[in-house]
């Protein structure tokens, strides 16, 4: 399966492909060697990436696909629909699944998505407006929230979290 690491703002992010679509792109702990993107599609979702962190990118396209349950996948594709810069709440998450009793179920769907910053579940807050449940560090997840706030020009380059 080919994979790259390339070093982001944040860290370095493991990138991986398979079967034509990427799979996973997940932020890492440590310290990495830089290993380049040896397909096409690899070096797209580097470049997409860069743009991403250079304020450039709002809407990721690429072919993804990750493994999951279908409730899982239905999560994913929910969390795609979050706004660049905007925020919801896991509570309005599973309200607009029609599904507001499955609120921890979702959160947990949430924190197996391996596609991060594509797939936003960064964008997902607690109700009071805290910052949870994010796998790749709350700072990052407040790291990334801020970034976008920032170039969305509302003034802000920190967020009242």
């Amino acid at each position: 399966m080919p994979t790259a690491h390339h070093q982001t703002p944040i860290g370095f992010t493991r990138i991986t492909e398979e079967d034509g679509f990427i799979t996973s792109v997940y932020l890492l702990d440590g310290e990495f060697e830089e290993e380049p993107a040896t397909t096409p599609l690899l070096k797209a979702a580097v470049q997409q990436l860069d743009e991403y962190f250079a304020g450039e990118r709002k809407v990721f396209d690429l072919p993804l696909k990750q493994r999951g349950s279908d409730f899982q996948q239905k999560v994913w594709e929910q969390l795609s629909k979050i706004e660049y810069g905007k925020t919801i709440s896991y509570l309005q998450q599973s309200k607009l699944m029609s599904n507001p009793l499955g609120i921890r179920a979702i959160a947990s769907a949430n924190g197996k998505n391996h596609l991060v910053i594509v797939v936003p579940c960064h964008r997902v807050i607690g109700s009071d407006g805290s910052l949870t449940g994010f796998g790749c560090g709350i700072w990052r997840k407040k790291w990334l929230l801020e970034h976008e706030a920032t170039v969305m020009g509302n003034g802000q380059t920190k967020l009242a979290f």
